[in-house]
């Protein structure tokens, strides 16, 4: 069964850093690429970043571009997502999510997710 379990979400004041880690099981984690999404109260999902499975490329929304940054550890099974100078307008519950190949996606199999509240 796959399973993804977001963590590391929290309260953190503006301009602040939080990083998020997505405990992969259940596949074969390093052959898959990953992504996060994030859904803010009230709207849709947003695609934020995307990973290949090797981790040597990534891609990024301009919105979140220079202050976030998604990395994987295959050895690991583990997704993270390094947030940077936080703004309000990111609190959202973020989510990690499955491609179905190797390469970048915009969404896939999600996890829980992990509420980001970023506030003074």
């Amino acid at each position: 069964e796959v399973q993804l379990v977001e963590s590391g979400g929290g309260l953190v004041q503006p301009g602040g850093s939080l990083r998020l880690s997505c405990a992969a099981s259940g596949f074969s984690f390093s052959d898959y690429g990953m992504t996060w999404v994030r859904q803010a109260p009230g709207k849709g999902f947003q695609w934020l970043l995307s990973i290949n499975s090797g981790g040597g490329n990534t891609t990024y929304a301009d919105s979140v571009k220079g202050r976030f940054t998604i990395s994987r550890d295959n050895a690991k099974n583990t997704l993270y997502l390094q947030m940077n100078s936080l703004k309000p307008e990111d609190t959202a519950v973020y989510y990690c999510a499955k491609c179905r190949s190797g390469g970048f996606c915009l969404s896939g199999f999600r996890g829980q997710g992990t509420q980001v509240t970023v506030s003074s």
